[in-house]
Order: C-alpha cells, then structure tokens, then sequence
C-alpha cells in the first residue's frame, strides 16, 4: 500500500457482517463485539468546493467498509484488513503520533489519535477490516474506513458522538494524521448519507438537507465508471489547487471562494487578469457552487432529467480549468454523452478514479457498452462499470 492511498483494497466479492465476524474471529480467537459498516460515495455535483466553504451533494454507494471491533482495555490498538498484506498491526494508543508515511493503518490509528486529542475517553481496540469500496478510484474508501472506524469506537465506548461529529474527527484523522488537507464532504457522506437521497451539505456551517434522488423510480440510472486509473491525493497535486482557491481568495479579499457571488464573477476574474492560474482556480470553483444550486432547484421540481447537462458543464469546468482530468475520464464522458446520456463528469479528487453517468434506463446497457468498447480500441484497461443506488451512511450491522 501506499502512505497516501485509499486504505483497505476492495475486493469484487461483497463482503457481510458474518464474513467479516468470522474473519475477526480466525485472526483474533474471539468472537467480536459487533460489526459496522461505512460506505463509499460518489459525488453529483460539487467538486473541490467543501475546502472553500461552498457547497456539495454527495450520495453514498452500496459498496462499503466492514469493520469487526472488540475494546480492549490494555491501551493497545490491533489492526487487520483482509485486503491487505503484513497481518496485524499492532500500536499503543498513548504513543499514537501523525505519521504521513503511516500505509493504510495511520487512517484507523489517526481516527484513535484524533479522538483522544479531543478528550474523548478512547482506550485500545482489536478491528479487522473487510472492504468492497474500490481503491484509488475517487470513491472516498479512506472516508469509509475512517468513518467506521470512528462509529466503532463511538458505540464500544459510548461516546455519544453524533455522526457529524465522528465525521469532523475522521477528517482531523486524514488532515492531520494522514497528512491530505481533505475538506469534509466525504467524510460527512460516510456518516450521515440516507438511502434514496443525496446530501446537500453546505460545507460552511455544516447544514445538511436529505434531497430525494429516487432514479429507479424516475426511469433513471446513474452510472459509475471506474475508469481503474489510480488517482492519489497525496502527491501534492491535491494541496497545490487547494493553496491556489487560497491565494484566490486572499488576493479578492475574501474569507473563502464561497464568498464570491456567482453574479461578480466577472469583476472577480478581472482582479486576477495578471494570474491566469488562479484565475481559472477561482472560475471552477465560484461556477461549480453554482452549478450544485442550480441542481437543487431542478432536483426539488421534481426535474431529475435536466441536471444533465449541469453534470456535463461541471466536467468541462474541472478539465479545462481545474486541471485535474485525464484522457481516461474525458473518453469516459465524452462516450457517454455521445451514446446518448443525459450528463457525465468526473467524480472525486482527480487525476484518475471515475466518472459518473446519468442515463435513461433503457439506455444504460449502450452507455456501458460503449464506453468499454472506446477503452479498448484507445488502448486503456477495461472499466469497472455498476450502477450507483443511493444507500444508507455508518451504521452499525445486526
């Protein structure tokens, strides 16, 4: 594994609670206390706003992180995945410290290490973990199993932390433990997404509104295409657009790119005419907050089918002027929409992972057939292509 890559590597084979309690059992000799789940997300629309204080509307995948948890009274953290190689990992919570260079296991230990850094009374822990969320491919696995592991400890030492809460910890795990300046948007989608709906989440003040999103009903598919371009977050490219919305907004005087209005946009970009790095930066970023209103409103009117092309534009936003696409995602869209879907963008942090399409459902199959036949004719590994369903945030698995 990597220092900085999604943690626990999904497997194709779903995983359930009984799996992952029997795995825990054959690694630790006991039985669990219990088994949680957090899920992956996909992101609809919103796409590196949360760090600038704007807004977002994630929803929450099938596809989620188990872990299998037991307290310990020792102080000692014990850490498995059944994804993973090198057995158990084993830490004392007294001597917990930020270690960028950590693997998968500084996630989990950052969440342990966040936790008792705000006073909660967090002692040791055996976990095994099991995960069907892909890696590397924007899906936010490091949120899931981040997430799970804080609903775990919540429950097993009755913490009384409320999702948005464990959420809050769990991005402290990955910002200052981990080392990736993440907003909070995925973490917040692991813990308090609910099925058939999308969050819209204001990343500001934290207000959060269930929007029904029930595509089956509607005739609708929203497709997942992960295009199996790993895409990392810690390589830097992440904290350089994240420094650049803060130069932004230094240099027009404002707390965050939140702040301007899409209708000064124009008087915006004329500030930074002498930076045409950040002026495309701000662009992004001050459109797309638009974009994320324009489909609340389509979205509360009962209008599913018209965010199409808002999905497209935010694509084109992110390619030409974030900079974070690659010819994988662009050949993803640029078919999907050519095979007749009503939308497509990227999803995630870039640089690789998926893309998401909105489809009729009668259509789905063409759309996926297609976009597999154009990667294989330009040369690409094959998808992964499945559908998104909207499901639940943390919880813990009877």
């Amino acid at each position: 594994m990597t220092a900085h890559g999604a943690a626990v590597p999904a497997t194709e084979r779903p995983h359930g609670a009984q799996h992952t309690a029997a795995h825990f059992a054959a690694v630790y000799g006991a039985a669990p206390t219990g088994t949680w789940a957090a899920p992956g997300r996909v992101n609809l629309i919103g796409e590196h706003t949360d760090y600038n204080d704007g807004f977002v509307m994630p929803l929450a995948l099938p596809h989620t992180t188990l872990a299998a948890a037991s307290a310990r009274t020792d102080g000692v953290l014990r850490l498995h995945s059944g994804g993973a190689d090198g057995g158990i990992v084993e830490l004392r919570i007294d001597a917990l410290r930020p270690e960028p260079q950590a693997g998968w296991a500084g996630y989990p230990a950052g969440v342990v290490w966040a936790m008792r850094e705000a006073g909660l009374p967090v002692g040791g822990a055996d976990l095994h973990y099991d995960s069907t969320v892909p890696t590397g491919a924007g899906l936010s696995s490091s949120a899931a199993l981040e997430v799970v592991t804080a609903v775990a400890l919540n429950d097993l030492y009755a913490l009384g932390q409320e999702p948005q809460q464990l959420a809050l910890l769990a991005q402290r795990a990955e910002n200052a433990f981990v080392g990736v300046p993440v907003g909070i948007m995925d973490q917040t989608a692991a813990a308090c997404c609910t099925e058939g709906h999308a969050l819209f989440l204001d990343t500001r003040d934290l207000t959060r509104r269930q929007i029904p999103f029930d595509l089956a009903g509607e005739g609708l598919r929203l497709l997942v295409v992960d295009t199996r371009v790993k895409h990392e977050l810690g390589d830097g490219a992440y904290a350089e657009r994240r420094a650049g919305c803060e130069r932004g907004a230094r240099a027009l005087g404002v707390r965050a790119l939140r702040d301007v209005p899409y209708a000064h946009l124009p008087e915006a970009l004329a500030g930074l005419a002498d930076d045409p790095v950040t002026q495309a930066l701000v662009r992004h970023i001050v459109t797309e907050n638009h974009r994320v209103e324009e489909v609340v409103a389509l979205l509360d009117a009962g209008r599913t089918r018209a965010i199409g092309p808002l999905l497209t534009a935010g694509h084109a936003s992110l390619r030409d002027d974030f900079k974070i696409s690659c010819r994988e995602l662009d050949l993803a869209v640029d078919t999907a929409n050519a095979t007749g879907a009503l939308g497509a963008r990227m999803t995630g942090g870039g640089f690789g992972g998926s893309a998401i399409v909105l489809v009729e459902e009668a259509g789905a199959p063409a759309v996926g057939a297609a976009v597999t036949e154009a990667f294989a004719a330009a040369g690409h590994a094959a998808p992964r292509i499945f559908e998104a369903v909207p499901s639940a945030g943390a919880h813990r698995v009877e």
